[in-house]
């Protein structure tokens, strides 16, 4: 059994229990988790037996890509009848990435079916890697580390933010780097922020410790036109995506120096993630570690920007990574004040730390982790030190 195949079957282990006759996945992602193909399409996954992928465009890849699966065309209703047994009692759906037009336009060929979000289902099975999937994510590691590494040979005082994150993004796209996927819809064209000094503090919709206020109001995040400056922290946070696997890093450079307020703030953000990082093993939990770090921000007397400028802070210290940049575990408090799962080997988590301080600027670090049965790998670049150029 291939590892695709272990992996329906590990879903199939979940279906029986939730009352389920099957589930059928649309969202992308999940295809290409339990296929290996991205192609236009959607997945019966029975309770039991074999599962088959029903495809609307590329029959001809999605064959070549997932030659051992089921693989059948979907032009009509007859293709889904064809595939999908009639007289369901009760059907799974990830509803984290589904819209009201296909659920109502499969719930209409699944008449007199229940219908049941299996979202948390999905996103617990794909936030434990294989060896595999580990050794992808090492890879996209090795080569956004890289890419940093190049920073100081272009980053010029003067420059626009937009010139920076576009010799960033450059430089990361002959690395490779795939692009960025997101479950929430927001993060459309969006694989990282080069932003400097009061550009950093600007709030913003997308729910991380820096947004930057991007060219106008119709895409509000990222680089803008401001120049870069003197004495002020030039702040580079990029993913990067190998073959599907996601990568998350943040570095701090400078022309000059940096204000003393700042310079404590980016000491209280390294001793953070040290903690955390010491700390990010099987058995904690991620709500006991944003905990910690909220009340070392608190004790070093930087609450009020940790992960955000004030009132605009974002809730979390951490998250996890794979396929997508938002996924399972997360270094938050839970919101249902419901006791969390315990962390996990497998699982990729990115710490973040970071301060952020209107008018003056941002400082952070971030770094991608992988969980072991005895602690945290460390596989983003090895160098924490403020970068002054």
């Amino acid at each position: 059994m291939n590892e695709y195949a272990q992996r329906i079957a590990a879903l199939q282990g979940r279906l029986g229990p939730l009352g389920l006759d099957g589930a059928l996945l649309t969202a992308f992602t999940d295809i290409y988790y339990f296929t290996g193909t991205r192609q236009n399409s959607a997945l019966w996954v029975p309770a039991s037996g074999p599962a088959v992928l029903l495809v609307r465009k590329s029959f001809t890849r999605a064959k070549a890509d997932s030659p051992w699966l089921d693989v059948r065309p979907f032009a009509s209703k007859t293709d889904f009848a064809g595939a999908v047994p009639a007289g369901l009692r009760k059907a799974g759906f990830t509803f984290n990435g589904l819209s009201a037009q296909l659920y109502n336009y499969y719930a209409r060929l699944m008449p007199g079916a229940g219908i049941a979000d299996i979202s948390a289902a999905v996103r617990e099975l794909r936030s434990v890697k294989s060896e595999a999937e580990l050794a992808l994510v090492r890879e996209s590691a090795r080569r956004l580390s890289g890419v940093f590494s190049l920073v100081p040979g272009f980053l010029k005082p003067g420059m626009t933010e937009l010139a920076a994150g576009a010799a960033f993004e450059y430089q990361s796209r002959l690395a490779g780097n795939e692009g960025c996927h997101m479950r929430a819809p927001i993060g459309e064209n969006f694989i990282g922020v080069a932003v400097s000094g009061a550009s950093a503090g600007q709030p913003g919709y997308f729910d991380g410790a820096v947004t930057g206020p991007g060219l106008s109001p119709a895409s509000p995040v990222g680089a803008s036109l401001s120049l870069l400056g003197r004495d002020s922290p030039v702040f580079l946070d990029y993913t990067f995506m190998h073959a599907g696997y996601m990568t998350d890093m943040t570095r701090i450079f400078v022309f000059g120096k940096l204000p003393p307020l700042l310079l404590k703030a980016y000491d209280t953000a390294l001793e953070i993630q040290a903690y955390l990082a010491e700390n990010l093993k099987p058995g904690n939990t991620g709500d006991a570690l944003y905990r910690k770090a909220l009340e070392m921000a608190a004790k070093a007397g930087l609450a009020e920007n940790f992960m955000g400028a004030p009132g605009e802070q974002a809730k979390f210290a951490g998250h996890g990574l794979g396929l997508e940049l938002d996924e399972l575990p997360v270094l938050c408090a839970d919101p249902k004040a419901s006791p969390q799962a315990p962390l996990r080997a497998g699982q990729v988590v990115a710490i973040e730390p970071k301060f952020i301080f209107p008018g003056l600027g941002a400082v952070g670090i971030e770094n991608t982790f992988i969980i072991g049965p005895a602690g945290a790998e460390r596989i983003t670049g090895p160098d924490d030190r403020l970068v002054s150029l």
